[in-house]
Order: structure tokens, then sequence, then C-alpha cells
């Protein structure tokens, strides 16, 4: 693993997470907080759970952002988009010998433990990859197909970016 590996890797995870933001953005709203028995109760919840856990590894790895943030709609569209800039804005000034640093942290549950910079990022775009397929899952409940956020989808869209311009 090197650091544009993470690098890349980040920059899926933002994407895949936008594109379905996307799609919530579509739904009516009395859809978005509707128990579903998946994950986070709902796909609000769903969603607000991703945010949560990019704003509590980025607390934990890079600085303390303030307080836990809310559970809305409106909190996802106003501060997720600039947390998302900060982890891409620090996985770019990672060396590939960062990775190894260790992160000394309290877990949610309220034990110590350590992982490295490599771990972290790789665990948030994971937990990101395993959330956003549930929330796919609650929009397919509903009769919706609902985008492509594979990590192929993210090259193919990266591609045609590039050379359009």
């Amino acid at each position: 693993m090197t650091a544009a590996d993470l690098q890349r890797h980040i920059r899926y995870n933002n994407w895949a997470s936008r594109v379905l933001m996307d799609a919530v953005r579509a739904l009516p709203p009395g859809e978005l907080q509707r128990p579903t028995g998946i994950s986070h109760h709902s796909i609000l919840g769903t969603m607000a759970h991703l945010h949560f856990a990019d704003w509590i590894w980025y607390t934990r790895v890079v600085e303390p952002m303030g307080d836990k943030p809310a559970d809305t709609l409106d909190v996802l569209e106003r501060e997720w988009p600039g947390l998302q800039q900060r982890w891409v804005d620090f996985c770019d000034r990672l060396s590939d010998a960062d990775l190894a640093r260790p992160i000394a942290y309290r877990s949610i549950r309220g034990y110590d433990a350590v992982a490295n910079v490599e771990q972290v990022v790789l665990h948030l775009v994971n937990h990101g990859t395993l959330h956003r397929g549930q929330v796919m899952g609650m929009i397919r409940q509903l009769g919706i197909v609902p985008p492509g956020t594979d990590l192929l989808h993210y090259y193919m869209t990266a591609e045609q970016k590039a050379s359009s311009l």
C-alpha cells in the first residue's frame, strides 16, 4: 500500500458517498426517516452514520472538530462535503512512511486501541462501502434503482472526466 493508493481510495469513498447523497436527496422526504429494520434504522440514519464515521475518525487521526454532527439532512448537505475535502487534503499530504504512524484512540464502546493510518483509512473506506450498500438496499425497497457506486464506476467516471479536460 502506498500513499497514492490511500489517496485514490479516499477519493473513491467520497465520490461514492456524494453519488448516493444525490439519490437520497431525490427521495420523497417521508422515506428518509421511515424505519427499515436495516442498519441505522432508516436511510437518513445510515447516511448520518456514514458522516459520523468520517467525522470521528478524522478527529482521531488528524485533529479535533467540535461536537458530534447532528443526524439531519441539512447537516449532511452543509457539513459533510467540507469534511470529505479535509480527508482528501490530509491524504494528499501523506508520504508512504506516514502510513505506518500509529493512531491511539478510544473506541465508541469504551476500549483503548491502536491502528495505523493505513488501517484507519482503509477501514473508513470499507465501512463506507458496507453502509452505502445498505442504503442502496433500502432505496431498492422503495422500488427505485439506486446509482452505481462500485469502484469500477468511480474509475470509469474519473477516466471520462480526465478525457474531457
